[in-house]
């Protein structure tokens, strides 16, 4: 079967390897029919994820159609149409037995640690397989990964009802923490440097688009929220400035919610987090949020086809990474097909 290899940073093939197989009865073979190509697909693409190892195939927003199951596989069958979680936890440690499995303490995560979906035909753990409405086509279902993205963080920043919610960042992700966050009932204000994508965020149902390179967004949130302050604060574009803003513009008992894996510190003093009394969280990957997202969007609750600017064939790849970085058009959500 064909797959696409990062070998080595900054280098990309399409390989051929041999077909999975099933081992254990618990497991099931899906045939991939769409993948979306994510941000740290690039990263490590770019040799720029810090956990990812090479050579690699990458890829971990993906469905496909069940074609086979072990003999102890009991939710899903031959030709069911499935997401597929892309982790892969031990179950013993604290953060497991405290239903935090996305951040195991071996945590493995499918085109970062082992082999994603750039592939033809993977074999997972029937756990790891989420079954989805034949309504939904193939495109659509892929952002089913990245809207338990949002699910989790919202959640992490405990997103409520009436709630201002500021979110930094319009990219793929940011528009689906708006879109969840609205889901919930917060009133969402959306910055960003492209007001092409804050277009998108307005139509979306954004309260209110920040131009980030035309108004000093801070004192717009303020303004907005009459001094309080944006009650949550989700930090999308996770830069040292970003996430000093995002402690600055947080209201008094708000929630800052960081999603970055950089490196290069920030300059936060104390003294606000204390007498503001903050609760600043990071949000990694989802635990358990693939249900409630599944739910969604078999009852048509989210608007994920929004987000995807772009579909190519699986054997396109240079081309979709050489217009995601040159962006010679628009690009929001890139997707393969099979």
């Amino acid at each position: 079967m064909k797959a696409i290899m990062v070998t080595a940073p900054g280098k990309i093939d399409i390989i051929e390897k041999d077909l999975p197989k099933i081992q254990s009865e618990n497991e099931i073979l899906v045939r991939i029919k769409a993948v979306g190509i994510c941000g740290s697909d690039m990263h490590i693409y770019h040799g720029t994820n810090p956990l990812a190892t090479y050579p690699r195939v990458i890829g971990h927003e993906f469905v496909g159609e069940v074609v086979e199951t072990g003999a102890g596989v009991t939710r899903v069958k031959a030709g069911d149409r499935v997401t597929i979680e892309p982790i892969l936890y031990c179950g013993e440690c604290y953060a497991c037995r405290t239903e935090r499995q996305n951040v195991c303490e071996k945590l493995e995560v499918m085109g970062v640690h082992r082999d994603g979906g750039f592939q033809e035909f993977v074999v997972v753990p029937e756990k790891n397989a989420h079954k989805f409405d034949e309504h939904l086509d193939w495109e659509e279902a892929v952002m089913i990964e990245p809207f338990t993205i949002a699910a989790q963080s919202t959640w992490r920043g405990d997103v409520r009802k009436g709630d201002y919610v500021f979110i930094m960042g319009a990219g793929p992700i940011g528009l689906c923490l708006l879109q969840y966050a609205k889901h919930k009932g917060a009133i969402c204000m959306i910055s960003d440097l492209d007001i092409d994508r804050l277009e998108i965020a307005k139509k979306l149902g954004a309260d209110y688009i920040l131009h980030a390179g035309q108004m000093d967004v801070v004192e717009e949130v303020l303004k907005i929220t009459q001094g309080m302050g944006a009650n949550v604060t989700l930090d999308a574009v996770c830069i040292p400035k970003t996430f000093e803003q995002a402690v600055e513009v947080t209201s008094v008992a708000g929630r800052v919610v960081v999603l970055g894996f950089g490196v290069a510190p920030s300059q936060i003093p104390q003294l606000p987090i204390t007498k503001r009394e903050l609760t600043i969280v990071g949000s990694r990957l989802q635990n358990n949020k693939f249900p409630e997202v599944v739910e969604l969007f078999n009852k048509k609750a989210l608007n994920p086809r929004a987000l995807i600017s772009h579909t190519f064939q699986f054997d396109q790849i240079e081309e979709a990474i050489k217009l995601i970085e040159t962006q010679s058009e628009k690009t929001c959500k890139v997707i393969l097909k099979f």
